[in-house]
């Protein structure tokens, strides 16, 4: 009898620690299971801020290339409007030489032919949709350029203005004493300071474009 009640309490409590362990193991795998899920949450909340950061980042640099494209869009519209003002203002009005007026159109048009010529490269580098790399391709070449035109400006500049002193002197013997001439320096000095205020700026917009752009591809 005895025997027997203890097999019995044996067995109940072989019994209940079985159901002791299969519960704890239930409790383990629910936790898991949690953890999981709350990882998986994590990680789709993270991809959504990954995004929301790109297009965020993306719809800065679009802005930044939409400044410097209107800015072109001025310049070339200056450069054409200045060919038939400049016949005005230097042939009919002061008397200045043709061949001057035609060196003044060659200018206009050369500085309108390399501002286009940069501007395509904005108007094709869609910051939105296109691939990061070929956009950074594009902007490290566009600022490339835009520095590289000093070379190019400058002396035309310098030889713009010293014809232009030359005309007013051949005019005007008391040349120092003429309005006309001092107009022209003055606005050959205010026109450098804008020149070179505009280049500076697009350089470091250009540049700022080119760091988000690394920015997000090293990221990948």
């Amino acid at each position: 009898m005895n025997v027997s009640n203890k097999r019995e309490q044996n067995e109940f409590t072989h019994s209940a620690e079985s159901e002791k362990g299969a519960t704890k193991l239930n409790n383990n795998d629910f936790e898991l299971e949690n953890m999981r899920q709350q990882m998986e949450t994590l990680k789709k909340k993270l991809d959504q801020q990954e995004i929301v950061n790109d297009r965020f980042i993306r719809h800065s640099m679009e802005k930044t290339a939409s400044t410097i494209s209107r800015r072109y869009y001025f310049i070339m519209a200056i450069c054409l409007l200045m060919i038939p003002y400049s016949y005005w203002a230097f042939v009919m009005l002061n008397g200045f030489s043709i061949p001057f007026w035609f060196f003044t159109c060659i200018v206009m048009l050369v500085s309108f032919g390399g501002t286009f010529y940069n501007s395509r490269k904005l108007s094709d580098s869609n910051m939105m949709t296109n691939n990061l790399v070929d956009v950074r391709r594009r902007m490290a070449s566009a600022k490339k350029f835009d520095a590289n035109w000093l070379l190019i400006g400058i002396p035309l500049a310098i030889v713009f203005l010293g014809w232009f002193m030359y005309e007013s002197y051949q005019l005007h013997s008391g040349a120092f004493f003429n309005g006309l001439f001092w107009a022209g320096c003055i606005g050959g000095i205010v026109g450098a300071i804008w020149g070179f205020s505009l280049h500076f700026k697009t350089q470091r917009q250009y540049q700022d474009i080119i760091d988000q752009i690394e920015d997000l591809t090293a990221e990948d």
